[in-house]
Parts: C-alpha cells; structure tokens; sequence
C-alpha cells in the first residue's frame, strides 16, 4: 500500500517536470517563431500587408506564412503561445486521472472545452 502512495507520488513529479518542459519550450518556441517575424520586419521594412490591414484568420495566417509575410510570422508566434496553456491543461486532465480525482478531472476538462469554444467564437 505504502510503496504504491510512493509509486505515484513518483508518477506526480513526473508528470510536473512534463508540464514544466512543455511550458518552457512553448515559449521558446514561441519566441523564436516571433523573432524570425521580426527579424524579417526589420530587414524587408514591411508587414507583408497594405495599409492597417491584419490578417485575421487561420487561413490567411497560414499562407501568409507560406509567402513568407512577416506579421503573419508573427502571428503564428503569438499562437504558439497561445497554445502552450491550453496543453497545459490537456496534461493537467491527464495528472487528474492519474490521481483519480475526477471531479478536477471534470472541471479541467470543461476549461478545456471552454478553451476551445473560445477560439473558435473568437474569429
């Protein structure tokens, strides 16, 4: 009984040291991806777009990214970062389970839900 407590207090430490990771490689990531859209700001001088326009959807994100617009660039970066608490949260519904706390397990997971509807009534 006692070595199984320990096994998954073992198991806990393990899947914090996971979430640590995915939060401090999200935001490096992140940063990279918004310093490349900078870097490329600051050598060409343009945005990619006319005037005040910004690109406001996935869809025009992405190809801007794939014609190598700089904002666009930047706004991938700021999704990226975006993204990393949301896959915080996806661990965390996963730490719950193994703890076999399911009412945190029913909360996060409405976050999570939450989350998602946001993103996409967002646009």
């Amino acid at each position: 009984m006692n070595n199984s407590k320990q096994t998954t207090k073992e198991e806990m430490n393990q899947i914090e040291l996971v979430i640590g990771k995915i939060l401090r490689i999200g935001v490096i990531i992140s940063a990279t991806i918004m310093m490349i859209g900078l870097l490329i700001f600051i050598l060409t001088g343009k945005s990619g777009y006319s005037g005040n326009y910004h690109p406001s959807s996935f869809k025009e994100i992405f190809t801007g990214v794939t014609q190598l617009k700089s904002y666009a660039i930047m706004m991938v970066g700021i999704f990226c970062l975006i993204l990393t608490p949301v896959l915080r949260v996806i661990v965390s519904i996963y730490s719950f389970y193994k703890e076999h706390d399911m009412l945190y397990v029913y909360i996060t997971t409405f976050v999570l839900l939450v989350l998602i509807f946001s993103f996409f009534l967002g646009q």
